[in-house]
């Protein structure tokens, strides 16, 4: 009968299993000396972004503060934007990029019903009130035309390969573009804002009454959203599919009607934004979703996809980037900002992968 003695391995082969754990502390080691390095690099490139900062403010601080308050006005539609994506994504893991044209169609949608429709075109009480309306309206239709494209578009596709919706969303994407092109035209269209043109006056620096109307409207509608996430019963629900889809079916929740709930959320946010774009800018153009959904999805990046609060983050942050590049002293110049706003996202992707807010997590295979 063997013993203990005889079943234990012989001394050699003790000694190699114990240097195993020394093998894994080295490679342990060797990877935090990595990460550690990365984030010195990381560090080292926001202390020198914060100096520049601080040497334009010096440079010319009412130059400086007077574009940033234009740069909270742009990042709040941004954030708006940047929900939508941030919400689909976290959902589904889709990356919508028909989103940004959805947003163009709310705009055109707001600038006819406004303008050709009710034919409000200059600023007053009635004009408000109709706007208010309208601002519903293009919200309704958004989320109506996003519904759809979830319900025909994405929703067969959920299991198959990530390749096969990401271009059914390039397609819809063209789609919208070319519905935008038959109700706006493919030249830029002038528009008419009925925002009071007036301006507050604090010390040396000018604040539209525009700017303050679009964060005073932004700002309601992202804590609504937020309050639906975290406190209502559907969204629970969201979370739970979001966290484990097959999970909530064995658990009751309607995972299709919860979908497309999402997507009708986002659509309405893309309406919204749409709609105040036009009113700050006075102008519509079919490309316009191209562009901006671009934006808006470097801001969801740049606070982490699939966080809400990242997303408002992030587009606030890209907003008062882009402003500051565009006026500010010491910065690029206009002609810039494209280049700079993407430099960013490609800092962010290899320093920090998850944004600000998010974590990364690689996949198992």
């Amino acid at each position: 009968m063997a013993t203990a003695e005889d079943s234990a391995p012989p001394l050699e082969e003790q000694d190699d299993e114990r240097t195993i754990p020394v093998r894994q502390t080295t490679s342990a080691g060797y990877g935090a000396t990595k990460w550690k390095l990365e984030s010195i690099i990381g560090m080292i490139v926001l202390a020198a972004f914060s100096a520049w900062i601080v040497a334009s403010f010096v440079k010319g601080p009412r130059a400086f503060i007077q574009v940033l308050v234009i740069g909270l006005s742009n990042g709040a539609l941004y954030a708006l934007i940047a929900l939508g994506y941030t919400m689909v994504y976290g959902i589904i893991e889709l990356i919508n990029f028909a989103h940004g044209d959805l947003f163009m169609l709310g705009s055109v949608i707001g600038a006819i019903s406004l303008e050709q429709w009710l034919g409000q075109k200059s600023s007053s009480p009635t004009a408000w009130v109709w706007l208010a309306v309208t601002l519903l309206f293009a919200m309704a239709a958004c989320a109506l035309i996003n519904i759809v494209i979830e319900k025909l578009a994405y929703r067969r596709l959920r299991n198959a390969p990530k390749l096969a919706p990401l271009i059914t969303a390039v397609g819809v994407s063209f789609i919208l573009q070319n519905i935008g092109i038959k109700l706006n035209g493919s030249a830029p269209h002038s528009r008419f804002s009925v925002l009071p043109r007036g301006a507050l006056h604090i010390g040396p620096i000018e604040v539209r009454i525009k700017y303050i109307v679009v964060v005073a409207i932004t700002a309601p509608l992202l804590l609504l959203m937020t309050y639906i996430v975290q406190k209502t019963r559907t969204g629970k629900a969201m979370r739970a599919t979001a966290q484990d889809r097959d999970a909530s079916l064995l658990m009751g929740i309607n995972v299709d009607r919860i979908i497309s709930y999402v997507f009708g959320l986002g659509g309405a946010l893309a309406g919204a934004a749409g709609v105040l774009y036009v009113q700050v800018n006075e102008t519509t153009r079919y490309d316009a979703g191209f562009r901006l959904g671009l934006i808006a999805f470097t801001a969801a990046v740049l606070g982490g996809v699939g966080n809400l609060l990242g997303a408002v983050i992030g587009g606030v942050l890209i907003g008062v980037i882009q402003s500051l590049n565009d006026g500010a002293p010491l910065f690029l110049g206009q002609e810039w900002t494209q280049t700079v706003m993407f430099s960013i996202l490609i800092v962010m992707v290899i320093f920090r992968p998850g944004g600000i807010f998010g974590k990364h997590q690689q996949e198992k295979v």
